[in-house]
Formats: C-alpha cells, sequence, structure tokens
C-alpha cells in the first residue's frame, strides 16, 4: 500500500523524522533548491504537513491552497501562530500542537530569564570571566532585585499560571492581565493593560502571537511601567514592539528587559546585541532534550496524524474509531484512552474509558478543539459553538 505524502518545513527532531517516515512518504523542504518545483510534484497527493514556528514558514492561506487533499497539520510547539487557523477551519483540516509537555519547562525558563535580568547573572559572570573581579574588585551592586517588586503577568494561561506559582514561591505579589477573568485565580485582575502597567514595576509576556497581540506591548505600556520596570518575554516576538522597546532601554524610559523570542528569529536585529540592559536568550524557552523529546513523541503519536494515515493506507475502520487514542503521559510513557466508549465496546477494545486527551487541539469540520478537551456535541441543526467561532478568530489557542 503507497504512504501517504507528508511535507516538512523545516529540521525536525530524529524522533519525529524518523517515526514520520515509517508512516508517510515526507519530503523536506528545508532540503530542496526549487521549492515551487517540490510543491507542484507533491500537490497532488500530500496529505499531511509536518510543521513549527522554528522552521520560519508560515502555513498561510496561499500555502493551503497549494494542496487540496490536505488533512491534518502537525505543530512542534505550544503556539502556531504561523498557522492559518480560519482557513483550515474552513476547509476542515486538522490542526494538532503540543501543549502541556512543555508547560513546566517554559516556566522554569521565565524564572531563570527573569532572574538573570533583574540580578544581572549574565553581566556579571562577563565581568568574571573577563578577569575584571581581581584587577577591580566586586561586581557592582545590582539596582535591581525581586525583593521590593510587584510581577504582572500579561496571560495566564497554562503556561502563565505555571509562571505565577513559581513567582509567587519568592514571595513576589503578582497580578495579571488578560482578555478575560480566569475562574480559579484568585490574583488580582486587570481588564486594563496600561492600567496594569502603572501598579507595577515588572512585567512578564505569556500571551498567544497572532494579529490580535500584534504589537501589544508598545511604547505607552512601557512608559506607563516607568523608570524602574523590566520586561520579560517568552511569549512570541511579535508580541513586542521591537523599535520602541529598544528606544525605551537606551533612554532609560524602563530599566532592563530579557527576551527569549524576537521578530524574525533566528534572524535577530544585530542592534539587539549593543543595548547593555537587555539579557537575551536564543529562543531556549522549552529546549532540553526531556522536554523536546516529550514533545517529539506527542506529536508523532497525534490522533489526527495517526487517523489520516490509517484512512490513507485503507485501514477502514481506524483503530481511533474503535476508541483507541494514545495519551502520552508525564513520564513520557503511552497508554490508550477511550474516546468513544460504545465503539471500544463492540471492538472488544480494552481502552480504559472517559479518560482526557492531553496534548491534542485541532481544527476538524470547522470546530477547534482545545488542548486536552474533546468539544461537546451541539445540538442538530445548530451552527458552530459560539466558543468555536471565537477561538476560529484568534488565529490560534495557546494556553498562556
Amino acid at each position: 500500500m503507497t504512504k501517504p505524502v507528508l511535507l516538512e518545513t523545516g529540521p525536525m527532531m530524529d524522533l519525529i523524522s524518523s517515526q514520520l517516515a515509517a508512516h508517510f512518504t515526507v519530503h523536506k523542504l528545508h532540503e530542496t533548491t526549487d521549492r515551487e518545483a517540490l510543491f507542484a510534484k507533491i500537490s497532488p497527493e500530500l496529505t499531511a504537513i509536518c510543521t513549527g514556528g522554528h522552521t520560519g514558514v508560515k502555513t498561510d492561506a496561499a500555502m493551503l491552497a497549494r494542496f487540496p487533499k490536505l488533512k491534518v497539520i502537525g505543530n512542534f510547539g505550544v503556539g502556531y501562530d504561523s498557522i492559518d487557523i480560519p482557513t483550515a477551519a474552513k476547509r476542515g483540516i486538522i490542526v494538532t500542537n503540543t501543549p502541556d509537555v512543555l508547560t513546566e519547562e517554559v516556566a522554569d525558563t521565565a524564572l531563570g530569564l527573569l532572574l538573570s535580568t533583574v540580578r544581572e547573572f549574565y553581566q556579571a559572570e562577563a565581568y568574571m570571566r573577563a578577569g575584571r573581579w581581581a584587577k577591580e574588585g566586586d561586581y557592582r551592586l545590582t539596582p535591581g532585585s525581586l525583593r521590593d517588586r510587584t510581577l504582572g503577568m500579561v496571560g495566564m494561561g497554562r503556561i502563565g499560571q505555571a509562571i505565577a506559582k513559581r513567582v509567587e514561591a519568592f514571595g513576589v505579589p503578582l497580578v495579571y492581565y488578560s482578555r478575560n477573568k480566569k475562574a480559579g485565580v484568585a490574583n488580582p485582575y486587570y481588564g486594563n493593560l496600561i492600567e496594569m502597567a502603572k501598579a507595577v514595576d515588572t512585567l512578564m509576556v505569556i500571551t498567544p502571537g497572532g494579529p490580535e497581540t500584534k504589537n501589544m506591548i508598545n511604547a505607552e505600556v512601557l512608559k506607563a511601567l516607568g523608570p524602574r520596570g523590566i520586561l520579560i518575554n517568552v511569549a512570541r516576538g511579535t508580541v513586542v514592539d521591537e523599535p520602541s522597546l529598544m528606544a525605551a532601554l537606551r533612554n532609560k524610559t524602563i530599566q532592563a528587559a530579557g527576551l527569549d523570542v524576537f521578530w524574525n528569529e533566528p534572524n535577530v536585529n544585530p542592534e539587539w546585541m549593543t543595548v547593555p540592559n537587555v539579557t537575551l536568550f536564543p529562543h531556549v524557552g522549552s529546549a532540553s532534550q526531556h522536554t523536546r523529546n516529550g514533545m517529539g513523541q506527542l506529536l508523532v503519536a497525534g490522533d489526527a496524524i495517526r487517523r489520516q494515515s490509517c484512512a490513507a493506507r485503507g485501514h477502514l475502520p481506524c483503530p481511533c474509531d474503535a476508541g483507541e487514542r494514545v495519551r502520552q503521559n508525564r513520564m513520557g510513557q503511552h497508554t490508550a484512552d477511550c474516546a468513544n466508549p460504545q465503539a471500544a465496546r463492540r471492538s472488544g477494545a480494552t481502552a480504559r474509558l472517559h479518560q482526557p486527551r492531553r496534548g491534542f487541539a485541532g481544527v476538524q469540520n470547522g470546530r477547534i478543539a482545545s488542548a486536552g478537551h474533546r468539544l461537546p456535541r451541539r445540538p442538530r441543526g445548530q451552527g458552530a459553538s459560539v466558543r468555536a467561532k471565537r477561538l476560529a478568530g484568534t488565529h490560534g489557542i495557546r494556553g498562556g
């Protein structure tokens, strides 16, 4: 049986590429010298795309239009603002991502970046490596400290809440801004970003990318943050107006910044290398072997990709339709969960019943399923749910 055709838009971990190759005929966009020729060759048969923000490729409406048989897009990462979600929804293309497995790692990185920025750890290390300690004496007392700060979270999704727990463990007062007040979050809520920036001296940005949040952190927000202000961005580079931030740092409108994400990655504006009061990380939020392996396994074990592979091979009914789905637990092991108890009983499947599916987020038949949950059935005769319509308009459902 001929394998279904899949396009990798950029380099993937060996763990991902090897498993995809076992189920698909894989074409690698980053290895071709003639993109148009490759697209023309695979267009009639392509059914799946494996992508990620790190590839720098926009899976936009124009690209999706090239592939009339496309059924599934697997995204390596939690945020998928590089994918045109409304267009995928209209065409019934399933979109998967890899949330949850990276939540704790990114939260750890956010705290590391916060501490490094506030206490100037990178600058202090550079001072020592240059031999200046013995020659010039102790490194200066840092003007920044967490001891007298209040932190404002910009975004309070899964990762935001994980960061908040860590910040509070340091004894730092914390408030948050998001589009809506979060149920179960006791911290003070602001519905206005400018007002929150005025009330705090540290901003931690962990909100989705995309058109709705582009340049959200602008000159007005930075001015409201003030001369003691510190900005930490572990969200998406597009959320921050980079020229305004660079000017605010040079003019001492704010004290310092720590950035893990940038415009036009990895081709970062070289001017950043000349700004002394910024700490720069090369987008390493989830970049540990442990977490990236978990993300990779979650991607290739995605329900949508397995279902498409089964269908393309003629394995009908697909085992997925018998109620068996793969779920990855926190230890990287896999257990079968049942998403269709009746079908499972009929087929004799031994899957556990009613377990939530973690790590799946998708658009199917124009509806968006948020990570870890199946969409409820809608009454006969009704259109897509209000929530699905709202999510489809956000160009992503990234938690945090």
